[in-house]
């Protein structure tokens, strides 16, 4: 059985709660990327979304040089590399969210997502089925 670390992107890139909201617009245009976890002094301490952007950012009107940590997701929810990838897909399904930070000994050690998990390896039938139900969601971030 396949784990996280098989499948993760290790290299990912990430911001610190110095940024603002339109740093993370750049880095998340830049990129191609849609998710960037927030580090402090090597600590994931939050992660900001292109979703976390527009709604907390644009539509409640924070300007382009709010914080961070105005817009950013505090309540993290992740995932380990030794974890197999059908346990991440159910914690993806669980929580419905399709990216989730990689977090080994409380340091970041990459994100893995649900094009990673669904792409490189056939899940197994309940896991499968979960990550279908998030694609199809039109609320899911």
């Amino acid at each position: 059985m396949s784990n996280v670390k098989e499948v993760m992107t290790d290299s990912c890139s990430t911001l610190t709660l110095l940024d603002n909201v339109y740093e993370a617009a750049v880095l998340m245009k830049q990129q191609d990327i849609g998710f960037v976890p927030i580090v402090d002094q090597g600590r994931v301490v939050g992660v900001v979304t292109d979703r976390d952007i527009v709604i907390r950012g644009v539509a409640e009107k924070h300007p382009n040089s709010a914080h961070i940590r105005d817009v950013m997701t505090e309540h993290i929810i992740s995932v380990r590399s030794n974890m197999s990838v059908d346990e991440a897909a159910e914690v993806m399904a669980e929580h419905q969210v399709r990216r989730l930070p990689v977090i080994d000994d409380g340091q970041l050690v990459g994100v893995v997502s649900l094009g990673d998990l669904a792409v490189r390896r056939p899940l197994a039938d309940e896991a499968g089925q979960a990550l279908s139900e998030i694609s199809e969601s039109p609320y899911t971030h």
